[in-house]
């Protein structure tokens, strides 16, 4: 049966898109404990199916001050994903990079914001080359785009993006630590539909 939406997905899917995001997380923290030069702990991600407002909720409400770094992709698998990370992520990579904290996020100098840009960059291109290593997927990525601002603001780019597609969202939430440096981030991963089928299907999946 072909996937007409998210809300498709049964337990078996989303206990791939577990590992996938399993195996993605890794590499993102792996590549951020190369970039750092110290050892970063990661929790096991958490992968939900979540409406766009209850992410919103999830990341702490509209207001939440976020960092988010953005993806397009291309090639095999068409869509988006986007890193989403507190201001207690911005700091724990300032601090070991920079020697200082960020502060306000809201007006970070060009050095911290190259700084945090690098990194996202890092982690993302590691996280997507893990999926595609995975399925045997040809999958491009765009230059990642960095953006500072609320949640709901955030949100509202994939929310008109995909409106005609699905009002649901692929979220993984995980936790990174390095010493007493402890920060949730978060992955949302905004497929199309037959993109998924692909993916399901490269694991031996019927969709």
């Amino acid at each position: 049966m072909a996937l007409k939406d998210l809300e498709d997905l049964n337990e078996i899917h989303l206990d791939a898109l577990q590992e996938i995001g399993n195996i993605g997380s890794g590499h993102a923290a792996s590549a951020l404990s190369t970039v750092l030069d110290r050892r970063v702990n990661m929790s096991v991600p958490c992968v939900k199916i979540l409406d766009y407002e209850s992410v919103v909720e999830q990341l702490g409400g509209p207001e939440e001050q976020l960092v988010s770094i953005l993806l397009s992709l291309g090639d095999d698998v068409s869509g988006m994903i986007m890193f989403l990370f507190h201001k207690q992520f911005a700091n724990m990579i300032l601090t070991t990079l920079l020697g200082e904290e960020s502060g306000d996020i809201n007006s970070l100098d060009e050095m911290s914001t190259s700084a945090i840009e690098e990194v996202g960059n890092i982690m993302a291109a590691s996280y997507v080359n893990a999926i595609a290593e995975l399925t045997g997927l040809r999958i491009d990525i765009s230059t990642p785009s960095l953006s500072i601002d609320m949640a709901g603001s955030i949100l509202s780019v994939p929310t008109i993006y995909y409106s005609n597609i699905s009002d649901k969202i692929i979220a993984i939430e995980e936790e990174l630590g390095q010493d007493d440096l402890h920060a949730f981030s978060y992955i949302l991963m905004l497929a199309e539909v037959d993109s998924l089928e692909k993916i399901m299907k490269s694991l031996g999946l019927e969709a």
